[in-house]
């Protein structure tokens, strides 16, 4: 292990026997685990000593993320599909409990300590897992971008508001300053992240309250009488579906990998899933009965416009600290995920890195894109991928029933997971089958310039379950492929583990 990058070997002590005990019962960190304080680790593996989380910790960071502006623009674009309001209930209720794949995938983290991208070396090898990291990383992008852009049309809002319209260098400022908040927190990174969004919930659920109260009584579910197909219904549950649970898979282990590694994975599991789901599912809702209250609520700087006007300037106030809040989880990860493709640089140097990139792409948004036309066709086309290698990742963890070997995880060169010159080609065939797969059942065809609508979609009036075919697919090829070797390796991580504690 000699050759290890310095963020890969951090925290990993070398050797043999009983090297793996080692490493993960470290004793104390001078960095530890605080508020506040830089982050140092990365990708490399966390110390048992230093994994001070809670399964409650995990669900109101998951929750503070959740309760957020975004989702009550989700639930208003489900309804502007065409939609009835009845339908859309059915869209948001099934499409968010797909937050199960996120409670799923957030067991592999209080098992190695490590990150999602690390974790996924472990089907797809160290050279092979640069493929799904860097879709991950555009993901992860674009997601920020979304972010970035919506403060960026509130503040606009809140100056047009007081008779202002901000000119090009006006909004020039407004990036610039946006992208320099949204820095600090993912800089600082996951126990400060954490914080922050536990304390922000807390807030945001008062908010919600009084958007309930104010919305409620106003929208009036009968007077909404579209009623489109069944076929379209699909489209828009792909929408809930790659905004909610499978848009944050790649996220989990992220952040669960906090958790002592005797954590109960039933804690863990129900820690994500609630914690994502209950806040999602109760903001789509009233996003979609504001929609009834006044349309122009598809529009987050104009979601105000379906509440009482004295609500417009604390609603704006408290959706920006909750904006660059939900970014933070989606730049912290990029940047890890930089780490495990192989850039050499620490945590917050790829963090600097992805905050420069997020925020030239924001203002090409800004200046040249048509903000909600593209994110509806971003969230359509991420589930091409992503619905694989969930479906990959999750069978993999279930034919070694959890068990990894973490050094090897971190290996440069060599170790368990390097195979075929550091790529598993059962992997990468199944993900690519499953992309193939997606990409058969997509309903894509309002999205300009990549507007295309598949031959199985075209055959059934527009339908669209592209993330749930592509997953499938994926899923059964690699464990058809892999049933067995992926077997013969735990128990390879099994005897390790053994003897290194012998």
């Amino acid at each position: 292990m000699d050759d290890m990058t310095p963020a890969e070997g951090a925290g990993v002590v070398t050797g043999g026997g009983s090297a793996g005990a080692l490493a993960l019962d470290a004793p104390p960190s001078t960095e530890g685990y605080q508020a506040g304080k830089l982050e140092q680790r990365g990708i490399e593996l966390i110390p048992e000593s230093d994994r001070q989380m809670r399964p409650s910790s995990l669900f109101w960071m998951w929750a503070g993320a959740m309760w957020n502006v975004e989702f009550l623009v989700y639930g208003a674009l489900v309804v502007s599909f065409g939609l009835s309001f009845w339908q859309a209930v059915w869209a948001i209720l099934i499409g968010n409990t797909m937050y199960s794949l996120l409670g799923l995938a957030s067991l592999p983290g209080p098992e190695t300590g490590t990150t999602a991208f690390m974790i996924s070396r472990a089907p797809f090898g160290r050279n092979g897992n640069r493929a799904p990291s860097l879709f991950n990383w555009i993901t992860q992008v674009g997601f920020e971008i979304e972010g970035l852009v919506i403060v960026v049309l509130i503040v606009e809002a809140m100056f047009s508001r007081e008779g202002t319209i901000l000119d090009t260098g006006a909004k020039v400022v407004v990036i610039i300053c946006a992208v320099a908040v949204q820095f600090i927190a993912p800089f600082l990174g996951h126990a400060t992240i954490t914080k922050v969004l536990r304390y922000l919930s807390y807030v945001f659920i008062v908010v919600f309250i009084v958007m309930a109260i104010l919305v409620i009584p106003h929208a009036h579910v009968t007077s909404l009488h579209q009623h489109t197909s069944w076929w379209l219904w699909t489209t828009a549950l792909v929408l809930v579906v790659s905004a909610g649970g499978l848009g944050w898979t790649e996220n989990a282990a992220d952040y669960s990998r906090y958790l002592p590694r005797d954590t109960p994975k039933a804690k863990t599991f129900w820690a994500a899933t609630l914690g994502g789901a209950v806040p999602s599912i109760l903001l789509e809702l009233l996003g979609a009965a504001a929609f009834l209250v006044s349309p122009k609520v598809t529009a987050a700087a104009a979601v105000p416009a379906a509440f009482a006007s004295w609500f417009f300037w604390p609603f704006l106030i408290l959706a920006l600290p909750q904006l660059f809040a939900i970014n933070s989880i989606d730049m912290y990860s990029s940047g890890v995920t930089l780490q495990a493709i192989g850039i050499p640089l620490k945590r917050w140097g790829c963090v600097l890195v992805d905050t420069v990139i997020s925020g030239a792409v924001t203002a090409l948004v800004i200046f040249k894109g048509n903000f909600y036309t593209d994110l509806s066709g971003f969230l359509d086309y991420i589930v091409v991928w992503l619905g694989p290698w969930v479906g990959i990742l999750l069978v993999d963890y279930l034919l070694r029933r959890g068990r990894y070997d973490v050094l090897s995880l971190a290996e440069k060169r060599g170790g368990l997971y390097w195979r075929n010159g550091g790529f598993n080609w059962k992997a990468l065939v199944s993900l690519a089958l499953g992309m193939f797969g997606a990409m058969m059942w997509i309903d894509a065809a309002y999205y300009y310039p990549l507007n295309y609508t598949s031959p199985i979609s075209n055959a059934t009036n527009g339908s669209d379950f592209s993330w749930l075919f592509g997953m499938i697919i994926a899923a059964v090829v690699y464990w058809i492929l892999s049933v067995a070797s992926v077997r013969k390796e735990a128990l390879s991580s099994s005897s390790q583990l053994e003897a290194s504690r012998s």
